[in-house]
């Protein structure tokens, strides 16, 4: 997937290098026949490494991991 054209953000509550940054792009439609809801994509990496992998998950795949965050699953 090219990500040339995506556009990152991070949090401003981000102050240090320790972060993550997001984009939503438009969803591939290879991984559209395998997953719901794939037609746009979140994608989070390390604002370290803007080279590096990115982990991409559908809108409700993200719903729900902020949703986790929210709740402190992740504490």
């Amino acid at each position: 997937m090219d990500l040339s054209g995506a556009r990152w953000r991070k949090s401003g509550r981000s102050t240090g290098g320790d972060c993550v940054e997001v984009a939503v792009v438009p969803g591939d439609p290879a991984l559209a026949r395998h997953k719901a809801d794939a037609d746009q994509l979140y994608l989070v990496r390390d604002s370290k490494d803007p080279d590096g992998p990115a982990l991409a998950f559908t809108r409700s795949e993200w719903v729900a991991f902020v949703g986790g965050v929210k709740d402190g699953e992740f504490d």
